[in-house]
């Protein structure tokens, strides 16, 4: 086997990690992988520590193909590309440059798109599938799951609806099936230069629904509020931990003279702010998902007008609103325990307000939370050798 050609040993590795969501390469250790949100280091009884010059072939071999994304590495040094592997699988590979090396992290992409009822997501968000114009922003963390959610909408609105898609990805990750709709997929560096350029283009080619990867700078933002106006129906992400950081990101990102007309244009044009975060299952069981639901209404557009000068905060708003869909991250937390879909450890570990959950689930503050979690890590021992014959 070559030592330098990623693909036999991505094959081996998924081969005995199949759970695993990411896969690491790093200068002075084995290939790791992250099994439900744990880095596991995989035994290798034929390999050792990979070397600087070993995962530069490796980024080599990755990029060899890709000239667009080879001359962005080379001047950013950091490169996101997308990886097929034929009977293994897709991933959304990242290479960048650390202390004079390289590294690789591999995000293991699944094959079929998850169902809407596999990944336990809240009824309410099927009511973003008929929605004709405006925002919706799926929002989180690197690997809380955004992907997989804007996957099973985009699909389920696929199915019921005859519409043209064009999706915005950097990379592409999941390959939607055939359905009533056509859906189109362009890819970041290889189909177009940039978000925003893309997505002013978008305009022009008659879909009723652009999603866009993710609306990272000024320009892409604009211009998605001006294809919501227009009556476009956006779907995107933001690297945001909730609804009112995703908020904050939207205004600030624009000068502080344009905020008044920023906060007016966004409260009128979106309609749902769906914000992730996951978690542990109890016993090593996987992960599952905790929900923020922030939705359209005239209380929450009059908060996203008024910011902190609105009455009462924007959690209460959710709260109150929990008839129409909405809820907050504890609302969702302690729903969550009271089905033992979670420990009680685990949702204080992930509340927003941790005090205030405590007390609905009996827990003091001055008193530890009982020890009914169950750790959820996996040993070396636990992990079958993978056997990689490497120098």
């Amino acid at each position: 086997m070559n030592p330098y050609d990623i693909a036999p040993i991505l094959k081996r590795i998924m081969s005995v990690a199949s759970r695993a969501s990411d896969i690491i390469f790093s200068p002075g250790s084995p290939p790791k992988v992250m099994v439900d949100g744990t880095l596991t280091e995989v035994p290798l009884k034929d390999l050792r520590p990979l070397s600087p010059y070993q995962t530069e072939m490796l980024v080599l071999d990755l990029l060899k193909d890709k000239p667009q994304a080879m001359e962005t590495f080379l001047r950013t040094g950091s490169v996101d590309v997308s990886y097929t592997l034929e009977k293994t699988g897709r991933f959304r590979t990242n290479c960048f440059r650390q202390r004079n090396s390289l590294v690789i992290v591999m995000r293991v992409i699944p094959t079929l798109i998850p169902s809407f009822e596999s990944l336990a997501l809240p009824k309410s968000l099927l009511g973003s599938l008929d929605l004709k114009n405006g925002i919706v922003l799926l929002t989180g963390p690197t690997g809380s799951g955004k992907s997989s959610t804007m996957a099973a909408l985009i699909n389920l609105m696929a199915q019921k609806y005859a519409y043209h898609i064009i999706t915005i990805e950097d990379p592409i990750e999941f390959l939607y099936p055939k359905t009533k709709s056509m859906i189109h997929q362009r890819e970041l560096g290889q189909d177009t230069d940039t978000f925003a350029a893309a997505l002013r283009a978008g305009l022009r080619q008659a879909p009723q629904v652009i999603m866009v990867g993710e609306m990272r700078d000024v320009e892409s933002i604009e211009i998605a509020l001006e294809a919501a106006e227009t009556g476009h129906l956006i779907m995107s992400t933001l690297h945001t931990i909730d609804a009112a950081k995703t908020i904050e990101r939207i205004i600030g990102v624009f000068p502080k003279d344009q905020e008044t007309v920023i906060r007016s244009r966004f409260a009128q044009t979106f309609r749902y702010i769906i914000s992730q975060r996951l978690m542990p299952k109890p016993g090593g069981k996987g992960r599952v998902a905790a929900v923020e639901v922030l939705r359209s209404n005239d209380r929450t557009r009059t908060y996203i007008l008024k910011g902190a000068q609105a009455a009462g905060s924007l959690e209460d708003a959710m709260a109150d609103g929990h008839h129409e869909g909405m809820q907050t991250f504890d609302m969702d937390l302690l729903d969550k325990v009271s089905r033992r879909v979670i420990d009680k450890n685990t949702a204080m570990r992930y509340a927003t307000n941790p005090n205030n959950l405590g007390l609905k689930l009996g827990i003091l503050k001055t008193e530890a939370a009982p020890d009914d979690s169950t750790d959820d890590s996996m040993t070396i021992d636990q992990m079958p050798a993978l056997g990689l014959d490497m120098p």
